[in-house]
């Protein structure tokens, strides 16, 4: 067994040897890791000593991967003493999984932690959690996948899930309006004080502007959130103003001012995916057949303002916005990770007849 620090093409590559190409899972583009593990570049991590990437070798195959880092607001925020794993991509391998394991954990003591927790790819606000439950569904992009042998290892190395969670899917050739609109919902439409926001492509960057002031303010109270700013927003959303489909993104404001938003972007899985998550001359091609064919899209998030919630917002934006996606074409719709105890964002999933995709947990280890 070799564990290597630092090869970042040995952690690109780690997924693609452990997995085989029959998996679901869809690797990030190898230009977006690379950025992300970019200190100075990346805000969430100012010098090389925020994070580490660590592989797992054996006669020369690559066997698994996993980093580990700090989120120093986070644990600012919540006040915690963690260090976080990330990208925990591993074969069905006892010895692979402890060696990997054991290095983010040392890594974590050396620098004073008391838990390790993960996956965070790399924030709360991006891919998190493991795969526990419902492999057999197809992810979107965003969402995590990794085959059940994670889990078993994870919990044999003397880690506990926790934090659990519910990605959904939508079917909105079958979705009513009429299940979001109650008086609340139909006084908000009739309304000249509400008015949904221009998107279009000179319109984007006020609208993901919009989006930042309401995520923050609308998840102020969620467990885990850290408020973002315009730059660790601006960093995550780098490539958004070439992805959203502005037909399929909604921002609703109450007297000229945001009130709330459901940004929303096509599942680019099955182009990640044709392309190996690598850039080549046949890219531009797999976006353009992408483009055409895209019959998915993914909630990235929806928020509403902290001082308007409760006033049936967001099932007015939602009856208006989920028919508008069905008439551009779009069939199914993906929703990011739900906590259990978010009994609020559970019921619109009701309301909108969204079905449980993938079960998927925290799991973290106390290193004291």
């Amino acid at each position: 067994m070799e564990l290597r620090e630092g090869d970042f093409e040995a952690f690109f590559a780690a997924p693609f040897a452990a997995y085989g190409d029959t998996t679901p899972y869809v690797s990030p583009m190898k230009s977006d890791l690379r950025r992300f593990y970019t200190a100075g570049e990346n805000p969430l991590f100012p010098t090389s000593d925020n994070f580490a990437l660590f592989t797992a070798h054996r006669d020369g195959q690559i066997l698994g991967r996993i980093g580990a880092h700090v989120h120093p607001a986070s644990n600012e925020t919540h006040g915690t003493n963690k260090a976080y794993f990330a990208y925990f991509d591993c074969a069905d391998d006892a010895e692979a999984a402890a060696a990997l394991l054991q290095a983010a954990e040392s890594w974590a003591r050396k620098r004073g932690f008391d838990t390790l927790a993960g996956n965070f790819n790399l924030t709360a606000m991006q891919q998190i959690g493991v795969m526990t439950g419902g492999f057999d569904g197809v992810p979107y992009v965003d969402q995590v996948y990794g085959p059940p042998h994670i889990a078993k290892l994870l919990e044999a190395n003397g880690y506990e899930a926790y934090f659990p969670m519910q990605t959904f899917e939508t079917d909105l050739e079958a979705f009513q309006p009429s299940s979001m609109l109650g008086p609340a919902q139909r006084e908000i439409l009739a309304s000249p004080d509400w008015s949904f926001a221009p998107v279009t492509g000179k319109d984007i960057p006020a609208r993901l502007d919009d989006a930042r002031t309401l995520l923050n303010s609308g998840f102020a109270n969620n467990p885990m959130f850290v408020p973002l700013t315009r730059e660790e927003f601006d960093f995550q959303a780098k490539e958004l103003k070439w992805i959203i489909d502005t037909r399929i993104t909604s921002v609703l404001h109450y007297q000229g001012q945001p009130a709330g938003v459901v940004l929303v972007i096509p599942d680019l899985n099955p182009f990640i995916r044709a392309t190996r998550s690598r850039f080549s001359w046949t890219t531009p091609w797999h976006f353009l057949v992408n483009r055409l064919r895209r019959d998915r899209a993914l909630v990235v998030y929806l928020s509403v303002r902290s001082d308007l919630q409760g006033k049936g917002i967001m099932g007015a934006m939602l009856a208006t916005l989920l028919p508008k996606m069905r008439e551009a074409g779009y069939k199914k719709l993906g929703i990011t990770w739900i906590w259990d105890e978010n009994h609020g964002s559970l019921r619109q999933m009701e309301r909108i007849g969204a079905k449980p995709l993938h079960r998927t947990h925290l799991f973290r280890k106390a290193l004291t």
